[in-house]
């Protein structure tokens, strides 16, 4: 088994792409998943070891009456604020970093995948990961699955896809793809290549 997480892949895809669903997939058959944005909601929970500089660098109105984050205001802020989301990243993402390293490092798996919605955007994850694993489909899709799960109105989530990266940005850095705009069986058939693939991969990198 390759060595604290030594061959990784980053995961990533627009909001509504199933990403979950194919992480799911992939843990099934033994790969070690970090998901930085289970790791972002541990952080920002009450007592969460980011609630502190939250608080500080925002005000007490940042963090609700449960002593978390207020999530919704600061969704707010940060979306209509490129200032406020840097800060907010500022605090955030060195710890997130911390605990994905905490967490590859004790890896049982022959590899491990990064879950990272913002991949491309950041330097630190492209550089990070042995590849990147996009996971597609089209925007339509994306539209129905969202509002469907969210019941976000149709130009609320057009909004939020906006914001992301777009769909050619992410495939221009993706070293495989999934295109999930089928069933789950066509969806395992294609995990199960790539996980066989980063399988060897990972044996040839651990020098097996």
């Amino acid at each position: 088994m390759a060595a604290a997480g030594a061959f990784s892949i980053g995961l990533t895809g627009g909001i509504g792409s199933g990403k979950t669903t194919i992480a799911g997939l992939f843990a099934q058959r033994g790969a070690t998943i970090v998901d930085t944005d289970a790791i972002a909601r541990g952080l920002t929970q009450p007592g969460g070891a980011a609630i502190d500089a939250i608080r500080a660098e925002f005000g007490p109105e940042a963090i609700d009456a449960s002593g978390a984050m207020n999530r919704e205001r600061m969704r707010e802020q940060v979306f209509a604020d490129q200032l406020l989301k840097k800060r907010l990243e500022g605090i955030l993402h060195p710890l997130i970093r911390l605990q994905c390293e905490r967490a590859a490092s004790a890896a049982t798996g022959d590899y491990v995948i990064f879950d990272v919605p913002l991949l491309v955007e950041t330097p630190h994850w492209r550089e990070r990961v042995t590849r990147i694993l996009v996971v597609d489909c089209p925007e339509e899709l994306q539209l129905r699955r969202v509002m469907a799960r969210s019941g976000m109105s149709e130009a609320q989530v057009k909004a939020i896809i906006a914001a992301q990266t777009t769909r050619a940005q992410r495939l221009s850095v993706a070293d495989d793809v999934i295109v999930n705009d089928g069933d789950v069986a066509s969806l395992a058939a294609e995990v199960d290549r790539l996980h066989a693939l980063y399988c060897r991969l990972a044996a040839a990198a651990d020098g097996k």
